[in-house]
């Protein structure tokens, strides 16, 4: 009893993602390439073979006139051996084996009606000497039909498949140029250029123009090696290397093949250490594309063609007969490895440069794990960005601190039969790296700090606008605005810039209203108003000390570099400015932050310390004040007995010099550059 077939159902059952569109006008060609090679072999003399694709668009809609109307089709004709009888009768066979020696597997009709709703044939063939008209439509709704009678004719052998009326999900993602279609049409058939014989000449024809795409091909190509050949669980595979100019191809591929056709491309960047970017062979700048072909990717790629019905890797009861995919991968890169080896010398010691030298100049947080990187993973990019190159380490040294983790935990519970020797050893072993790890830590927030100064060093510079920045960016650049303590953690702070001992603290506010703070008690209205009209005057406040014989009240003031317009008033000079927040923070009573009241508020030492340039107003109010000139004669400093307060008076330059001088040293033992 024979088994009727349902085109529908078949349909139904094939797969053909979205953005395959181009499948079905691959697999026209590849059979029109069969098609010429078959009738080459019939016919000894006949040595022309020649494919046209004709992209069919509608009409012109867009005013724009490079804007190219939308595609409707394909027409894809040839010179093969067309649609005899035996090749007509494979056709009416769903899944036929005819061409199955060549890997066809009779669906390539079927991904025609995936993507178009309308196929029609028309073909000029030879039997026994005479020419033959035969044509035919083809859908999924009639299957074979208007279908005629092969009548003699005196036309040229050709045959024509049409595809129209595309699925406009398809369209969607269809290439839209025929440049793109063009080189996509490349990839897929590669191998058919680079075989003994070649292709036939391939013409993709639009409205602008005519493209070849052998002439394509010869100018993408420099050179095809001979295969490289690999056994798996007894199944050969073959290798093709092939070197394509940089200027039309810049990405490095491994191409899966089945029946010589393109089925999987995967890119080989990050694979293999040292593929990074163009390479050059001594001549030219190439990428590099390999052709993986095996009978056994021909027997197991599904039916569509856009995958192979492997396992990605293996694992169970059949690890040890299945080839998986991963494994064929990796033999892969083994071979291309070593092909591409001569060529990636330079590249790996650039990429070892780039590494090292970063490390030593912008981060060294990441030397104590350089060592346990392998060479491997030594070999970056040299065109690889600081941002991406902290990444990648960062995530070694998290890998590190999770392997040391790990480590410490089971170092927790001794092994009951481990003797006392191996048992020391291994917390030697682990307190080594863990010693490693917070050299590391260390490293980064000196660092930091470095970048602090650098970015300070730049922020009191005039700008090219010939302005300098305003009192908001240096602000921030010591403590972020609109917080107090419990809002940010001890590292989105730079109070060391000032006063290392300013770190220490119960209390910080920063930009924030007397009123507002719970230490201060105050219920004065003049400072918001104040506040209001330059927000950028707004004190640092820092209650110091857990014990109440050690409270202390600093206050930090910053202007606006080159500022020179400050005089008598407490809108106007810093100095009185910091005093009077003192005063009114006295005023109020100080409290703890947990609500205690500090006795005798009104003798809490206090320190203001004003940034700001020694301009001619500042160095007037200095004097008034009494304050004395610093030996670099860059600041003031003094002590108000009426306020008893510290004051100090810091220009920018002294407050980037000071900070620079007391980390000097923690630099210089981390390789960090100073000016």
């Amino acid at each position: 009893m024979s088994l009727n077939t349902s085109l529908k159902g078949r349909l139904r059952n094939t797969n053909l993602p979205l953005t395959h569109g181009l499948a079905p006008l691959f697999e026209a060609v590849v059979n029109s390439i069969h098609s010429i090679d078959e009738r080459k072999r019939k016919q000894k003399t006949f040595n022309d073979g020649k494919v046209t694709i004709k992209i069919l668009r509608g009409p012109q809609l867009s005013i724009d006139e490079t804007t190219k109307p939308e595609i409707k089709g394909f027409n894809i004709i040839d010179n093969g051996l067309g649609f005899n009888s035996e090749n007509y009768k494979s056709f009416q066979t769903l899944d036929s084996e005819y061409k199955i020696d060549l890997g066809c597997r009779g669906v390539g009709r079927l991904l025609w009606l995936k993507a178009f709703s309308k196929v029609s044939v028309v073909s000029v063939f030879e039997e026994n000497g005479i020419k033959y008209f035969r044509k035919f439509d083809f859908n999924a709704l009639n299957e074979i039909h208007n279908e005629s009678e092969p009548k003699i004719s005196t036309e040229n052998i050709s045959t024509t498949i049409k595809l129209t009326s595309i699925n406009k999900d398809y369209l969607k993602y269809l290439p839209k140029t025929s440049q793109i279609i063009s080189r996509d049409l490349l990839e897929h058939c590669l191998w058919y250029f680079i075989r003994s014989g070649g292709a036939p000449d391939i013409i993709v024809e639009d409205t602008d123009g005519r493209i070849s795409i052998l002439k394509m091909f010869e100018e993408f190509m420099i050179d095809a090696s001979s295969p490289d050949s690999f056994t798996l669980k007894s199944e050969k595979f073959e290798i093709t290397h092939v070197k394509l100019k940089s200027s039309v191809q810049n990405k490095h591929s491994l191409f899966f093949s089945a029946a010589d056709r393109v089925v999987k491309e995967e890119s080989l960047l990050g694979k293999i250490p040292g593929l990074f970017g163009v390479l050059n062979d001594g001549d030219s700048d190439f990428a590099y594309t390999c052709f993986l072909s095996a009978d056994f990717l021909t027997k197991n790629v599904n039916s569509e063609r856009v995958g192979f019905n492997l396992r990605e890797t293996g694992d169970g009861l059949f690890e040890n007969h299945e080839i998986t995919l991963q494994e064929i991968r990796k033999k892969s890169i083994e071979l291309i490895s070593k092909y591409l080896d001569q060529y990636l010398s330079l590249n790996k010691e650039l990429g070892v440069k780039r590494l090292t030298n970063y490390v030593d100049n912008n981060a060294p947080r990441y030397k104590p794990i350089l060592k346990r990187l392998s060479n491997e993973e030594k070999i970056v990019d040299p065109g690889i960005s600081d941002k991406e190159l902290d990444i990648k380490l960062h995530s070694h040294l998290m890998a590190f601190e999770a392997e040391l983790l790990a480590e410490g935990h089971d170092l927790m519970i001794p092994d009951g039969i481990e003797d006392k020797e191996d048992y020391t050893r291994r917390i030697e072993e682990y307190l080594q790296k863990a010693s490693e790890l917070k050299q590391s830590d260390l490293a980064n927030y000196v660092a930091h700090r470095k970048v602090i100064l650098d970015l300070l060093g730049k922020a009191i510079q005039k700008g090219k606008d010939g302005k300098y920045s305003k009192e908001e960016v240096l602000h921030r650049l010591i403590m972020p605005m609109q917080k107090v303590s419990d809002d940010i953690r001890f590292d989105d702070s730079n109070l060391w810039l000032i006063d290392e001992r300013l770190a220490f603290h119960n209390f910080l506010a920063s930009d924030k209203t007397i009123q507002s703070m719970p230490v201060t008690n105050s219920v004065s209205n003049k400072e918001p108003d104040l506040l209001g009209l330059n927000i950028y005057d707004n004190p640092l406040l820092v209650n110091d000390g857990e014990s109440m014989p050690l409270a202390s009240i600093t206050v930090v003031e910053i202007k606006r570099p080159m500022r020179n317009d400050a005089k008598a008033g407490e809108d106007k000079d810093p100095i009185e400015q910091a005093l009077g927040y003192l005063k009114r923070i006295r005023n109020g009573k100080v409290k703890t932050e947990s609500g205690r009241l500090i006795p005798d508020s009104q003798s809490v030492p206090g320190f203001c310390y004003v940034i700001c340039d020694i301009t001619d107003s500042i160095k007037e109010r200095c004097n008034l004040f009494n304050l004395r000139v610093t030996s670099d004669k860059l600041g003031y400093f003094g002590y108000n007995e009426n306020y008893k307060a510290y004051i100090e008076v810091i220009s920018f330059d002294r407050l980037l010099n000071m900070a620079k001088e007391r980390n000097r040293s923690f630099f210089d033992k981390l390789g960090l550059p100073t000016k």
